[in-house]
């Protein structure tokens, strides 16, 4: 009798490859992208944003050579950030922030893309001098004007970034969004251009301890439009870890 012995995959190095192969198929359409708009290449740089993606799969990305990650929920981040094999430098805040929540991560992350509002800029502004630091931060725009999103109001925006760039403890440097879902499924671009506007606008106010260099909008199913409209920081979940499980909030693989 004849016994075939078979050797079996290992899971994780199975998971590696999918995660690598992701990684490089976005970075190619992120360059073509970027050629199409006649940028610069690597004028875009690609964050992964890791909402319910587990630290193993995190690492595996920065593995990849993925160097910013995006959080979204202050308490899964806590519950994860120390499994993290990257620095504080590569992880930015992107989720809703709460107040409450500021000082929790204050000095675990080097960004905070989801300034909302002025009453949130201010809570910023006094944790970070608190901390003896200079927070980088942008402002979200709601720019599809919907009730289920936060973020100022696209013609309140830049009246906002005036007292934002002068509190303490921010150094404002640029403007956030999440588009409708629709832009992405039906090609409008509208209100990424409408973004693009509102970055030039802010660009040309040359506010005083402001450094006015990004433009994050744009993300899996969306990302190659924001470019086309002067994105600099795209945000990628799904593309690069698979779609989330409805039921259970994990990823799919």
């Amino acid at each position: 009798m004849v016994f075939i012995i078979r050797k079996m995959s290992d899971p994780s190095a199975d998971t590696q490859q999918l995660i690598g192969e992701r990684i490089r198929q976005i970075r190619e359409r992120i360059a073509q992208a970027e050629q199409q708009a006649g940028r610069a290449p690597g004028s875009v740089r690609l964050m992964a944003v890791t909402k319910t993606v587990s630290p193993d799969r995190v690492n595996m990305a920065l593995a990849e050579g993925v160097d910013l990650l995006g959080e979204n929920r202050v308490q899964e981040f806590l519950g994860k950030n120390l499994s993290y094999q990257c620095e504080k430098s590569q992880i930015h805040f992107i989720g809703h922030l709460q107040t409450n929540k500021i000082r929790d991560i204050i000095n675990r992350v080097s960004c905070i893309q989801s300034i909302d509002s002025l009453h949130l800029a201010k809570a910023v502004s006094s944790a970070a001098e608190k901390a003896g630091l200079v927070m980088p931060c942008l402002l979200e725009v709601n720019i599809g004007r919907e009730e289920s999103k936060s973020g100022f109001a696209p013609e309140g925006v830049l009246d906002a970034a005036g007292e934002i760039a002068a509190m303490p403890g921010i150094s404002l440097h640029g403007l956030m969004t999440v588009a409708p879902a629709a832009a992405g499924q039906t090609g409008d671009d509208s209100c990424f251009r409408d973004m693009q506007q509102l970055f030039l606008r802010l660009e040309q106010l040359s506010l005083p301890n402001a450094r006015i260099d990004t433009l994050s909008m744009g993300m899996t199913g969306d990302f190659e439009m924001a470019i086309r409209c002067g994105s600099t920081l795209v945000r990628v979940g799904q593309g690069i870890f698979g779609a989330r499980n409805v039921q259970t909030g994990l990823p799919q693989h």
